[in-house]
């Protein structure tokens, strides 16, 4: 059971605060808590409800159904495939595992019809053989279990920091030099589809950047994840002042050349949990971000 928590604040009714502060809508919410499946400070939750400030709200998800994810014959860019694992590059606007609103056409319908009944199930039925992901408009690679003992392999590698993961991306701004963001992320307070750096119900992460060149009002840079939290390199950009080009959540709205953010997984590298081989891939810049990169040309 996948469970959801957060703290109310700015009053109202418990079905809208759940709105507000997850990606449910209030008609879920409702549901969820006529089900019971909603604790206020610990105790079963009334739809009419309203939680003081400060009070800790738990929701517990029903599990997944899978009825409605069907296999799809998506053609996928697969740059290494074994008995284990795959490495994918995934295009920009697709997203990675079905969710409300996205129960077709995503890295996963796609993944099933390519691999059948051969993906992990550690992260359930909705996301089959997902080890991490990527932004719906981040584009890149990402790796793919095709077993539980891949899955678990390579799990441990990104939690011990020893996965490597770097982007490039065009960022607004003048970046002069390199540098690290060492700044916790959590859920933002009142905005909850977002994410912020904070000290409260937050967790470490850490983004190391070097700059490849300086545009005229924008910079390409190269990042390493040494964390992977939600959003990350979106975040802390946005927290030094130099958003991601295009990023309409996290930045100052998108130039015109530009559909979501101008951010690209540029680099892989992992132990093989099989063979304990390291292995490290690579993907050339998209047509999106190259086209980016020539408009700003100075």
């Amino acid at each position: 059971m996948e469970k959801i928590d957060f703290i109310a604040w700015g009053g109202g009714r418990l079905d809208k605060l759940i709105a507000e502060n997850t990606q449910l809508s209030r008609s879920a919410a409702v549901r969820l808590i006529e089900q019971g499946s909603v604790l206020v400070d610990g105790m079963p939750a009334g739809k009419k409800d309203s939680p003081k400030d400060g009070a800790a709200v738990e929701i517990t998800l029903p599990e997944p159904q899978c009825a409605d994810i069907l296999p799809e014959n998506i053609p996928l860019e697969i740059i290494y495939e074994d008995g284990d694992l795959l490495v994918v590059n995934k295009p920009k606007g697709m997203v990675v595992h079905p969710a409300a609103g996205h129960y077709g056409g995503t890295l996963v319908n796609a993944l099933m019809f390519h691999c059948g009944g051969s993906l992990s199930g550690i992260n359930g039925e909705i996301r089959p053989g997902i080890v991490h992901r990527i932004d719906k408009d981040t584009s890149g690679l990402l790796i793919v279990a095709k077993n539980d003992f891949a899955h678990i392999g390579l799990s441990e590698q990104i939690k011990a920091h020893s996965f490597t993961r770097e982007y490039e991306a065009v960022v607004c701004g003048a970046v002069r030099e390199g540098g690290t963001v060492d700044a916790p992320i959590g859920r933002h307070k009142t905005e909850r589809k977002k994410m912020c750096v904070t000290r409260e119900n937050s967790r470490e992460a850490v983004t190391h950047y070097s700059v490849l060149r300086n545009y005229a009002g924008y910079t390409h840079l190269r990042l390493r994840l040494e964390t992977g939290r939600t959003h990350q390199i979106r975040v802390h950009m946005a927290y030094i002042g130099h958003p991601v080009a295009g990023d309409a959540v996290y930045g100052n709205g998108k130039p015109k050349r530009l559909e979501g953010q101008c951010l690209h997984a540029r680099k892989i590298g992992f132990v093989h949990p099989r063979t304990g081989e390291y292995m490290e891939f690579d993907s050339e810049l998209p047509e999106y971000f190259v086209k980016f990169l020539n408009s700003i040309e100075t």
